[in-house]
């Protein structure tokens, strides 16, 4: 595994920030690191990267244990944290120059050249960093990141402050790091943990309260699966019937054109509901357009994992 993260716990006084985590990436993996604000999601990524020790847990990155051999992790590591810390006045190439020094990189000007070609930075090279826009120290801070071509990404908040057509350029730049590194990412924006990820880690009040791939994710956890029928026209009396159904947790009934209705039922056993629907329907001669189960949206996952008390 690139990154290996056993029984990880960070308290601050009284408060648990990380609370006995466990989680493993693999190489080639982009995973989404999502949770509300002070759920622990920067407290992780500080512990993975070496910048904050844990309480208890241990952390390997390419099988090198970060509090044992921090340099040697941490030569394995491109980190691009949510506050960015830049030399507002060094210029840019200067500053690559300086991390590249840091790093003992070789052949440092093709590899500067390089890197400011790959993140976008050319029309602002030759600038002070406090002089570029946010989105743009955005992207020296992720150049710093990828210079010493590492081979683990830990990227918290990548997108902050770019605009639509940066944040694609940077989404390009983040998926194609992604087929030969592992990357960590952490946003707010969950279209984009949609568009680069494959699989999301949720933490919520410093546990992790999902882990898997988008895909099963999207399609509904045991707590809530989404089912949408169509039909062409609903009795009150049969849609009672429906919301007596056992396993039935909720029904959205949503007018359509003429009679027709569109029913969205959240229910934590759809084949025994799907079951009881075809049922119901065919007892009262009801003809159905359509019935499917409803990808969520990540959005919706989220809120039911974090909104919980």
């Amino acid at each position: 595994m690139s990154i290996e993260v056993t029984q990880l716990t960070k308290q601050y006084g009284e408060q648990k920030a990380v609370n006995n985590i466990s989680f493993s990436l693999r190489k080639g993996e982009i995973v989404g690191f999502l949770g509300p604000n002070g759920a622990g999601k920067s407290t992780t990524m500080k512990m993975i990267t070496g910048y904050l020790l844990p309480d208890k847990g241990n952390i390997t990155i390419a099988g090198v244990d970060v509090q044992q051999q921090p340099l040697q992790a941490k030569r394995k590591i491109g980190y691009l944290p949510e506050s960015n810390a830049l030399y507002y006045d060094m210029y840019v190439k200067e500053y690559l120059s300086f991390v590249a020094g840091i790093h003992q990189i070789q052949g440092v000007a093709k590899r500067i050249a390089d890197i400011i070609e790959l993140t976008g930075l050319q029309v602002e090279q030759r600038k002070k960093i406090g002089q570029l826009s946010k989105g743009y120290k955005q992207r020296v801070g992720l150049a710093a990141a990828l210079i010493h071509d590492p081979e683990v990404l830990i990227l918290d908040e990548p997108t902050s402050g770019l605009d639509p057509n940066q944040i694609i350029e940077i989404r390009n730049v983040i998926q194609q790091q992604g087929q030969h590194k592992t990357v960590l990412f952490s946003s707010h924006i969950l279209q984009e943990v949609e568009a680069i990820c494959s699989r999301a880690i949720i933490i919520h009040k410093g546990v992790i309260v999902a882990d898997a791939p988008l895909s099963t994710l999207q399609k509904g956890t045991a707590e809530k699966h989404l089912l949408t029928i169509q039909f062409e026209a609903v009795p009150n009396e049969v849609l009672i019937l429906l919301r007596r159904i056992e396993g039935v947790e909720n029904i959205s009934v949503i007018p359509m054109q003429g009679s027709a209705v569109m029913l969205q039922v959240h229910t934590s056993h759809p084949e025994q509901v799907r079951k009881e629907v075809l049922a119901l329907s065919l007892q009262h001669n009801l003809n159905i357009v359509s019935l499917q189960s409803e990808v969520q949206k990540l959005e919706d996952v989220f809120r039911s994992l974090t909104v919980k008390a």
